[in-house]
């Protein structure tokens, strides 16, 4: 692995002002969507991002694409600032970073058939022929688990799996570099998660493909990812490998994360104390620590001053004034992945070692 990175962000915040007034609108204050998020995403591998619902994930994946625009901060592709470029520099840029939506329902026109959604990214890039980019339609739709005979068809012809897998066959339409997946399994069910996960996973180690994957399922990120880092409140407060943060969690927020998946056995309680209370708003960030108000080993110093992200270990950073002081996470005593998910996973790993059956059976 290149030590370069292909992607990074640096300090990449979003803030939303909150105007008042109906005469003269003037700001009271703003939503701080995300807050200084800096990481890096190197060739060929999988960038977890994780977290709860609302503490900015989705608002980042769309900040690395510029679909939105920073409010400060950088995002780097190989150095370069893609902040900085605008017009056929941006376009083409847009080549190598693609981007899977979480909604396979809302990220398709209605209005256009698969085939015209799949190729228009190779009409604006103005690749190929007409020809060519149908023949390319009918190779991502085989890749995908479909046939080629649904290019025809509408998104309204098609279930909510079948939707992702052409969303997933329009990212790959221009042989991007980085794709941003923002939980791309979400609205699956099991066995179909299964599938695509295993089909990205297929993609990246031929094309040799990088992921900043987005989701809430910790125990498909233990499968796909490389490396985690858990975001809380506009931040990122812990990084490691994906080993060592399931079995050695260096942040109170991880462990507690780590604590809530659901376990078979109701009678097998973990060591780490659930998290209580609400997320704070964005917009009234806590002083100090921003996870002080619902940490189980808050001190005083915790409300009053802001933990820098810092590495503990080799490739291990936390944002924790205490993260050496921290016993060892207990995932024997239920705390870590549900014996179910981890046999998923586990047959997911085999499926991939095996490659007896294609990545994704074709779909009738």
């Amino acid at each position: 692995m290149n030590n370069a990175p292909l992607l990074e962000a640096v300090g990449v915040a979003k803030h939303y002002p909150v105007k008042k007034g109906l005469i003269v609108a003037r700001q009271v204050g703003a939503v701080r969507a995300v807050d200084g998020v800096s990481f890096a995403l190197h060739r060929g591998e999988t960038l977890a991002l994780v977290g709860e619902s609302g503490c900015g994930k989705s608002t980042t994946a769309r900040l690395v694409m510029r679909l939105i625009e920073p409010s400060a901060g950088n995002v780097l592709f190989r150095g370069e600032d893609v902040t900085k470029v605008g017009g056929a520099k941006l376009r083409a840029l847009r080549r190598h970073l693609q981007i899977v939506f979480q909604d396979p329902y809302a990220s398709l026109n209605p209005r256009s058939t698969v085939a015209d959604a799949i190729a228009e990214p190779m009409t604006v890039h103005g690749i190929g022929d007409n020809a060519s980019r149908r023949e390319r339609v009918a190779e991502l739709l085989r890749l995908t688990g479909l046939r080629p005979f649904h290019a025809d068809r509408y998104p309204h012809e098609f279930s909510g799996g079948q939707r992702q897998r052409i969303g997933i066959a329009r990212a790959l339409a221009v042989e991007p570099e980085v794709v941003v997946c923002d939980e791309p399994v979400s609205a699956l069910d099991v066995s179909i998660q299964a599938q695509v996960v295993n089909l990205l996973r297929d993609l990246q180690q031929r094309l040799g493909l990088s992921y900043l994957f987005i989701a809430h399922d910790l125990a498909v990120v233990k499968h796909v990812a490389d490396r985690v880092a858990v975001m809380y409140l506009g931040r990122i407060v812990e990084v490691a490998p994906k080993h060592e943060l399931f079995s050695n969690p260096r942040h109170p927020y991880t462990r507690a994360l780590l604590a809530a998946i659901p376990r078979p056995d109701p009678s097998r309680r973990g060591g780490v104390t659930p998290l209580g209370g609400d997320l704070p708003s964005p917009l009234a960030i806590p002083s100090g620590c921003r996870f002080h108000t619902r940490c189980p080993v808050a001190q005083p110093k915790c409300k009053e001053l802001d933990p820098p992200l810092r590495e503990i270990a080799p490739g291990h950073t936390s944002a924790c004034h205490f993260a050496e002081d921290l016993p060892r996470f207990n995932a024997e005593a239920g705390t870590g992945v549900a014996p179910i998910a981890a046999r998923r996973l586990a047959a997911y790993a085999a499926a991939l070692a095996a490659r007896t059956t294609p990545a994704i059976a074709p779909v009738a």
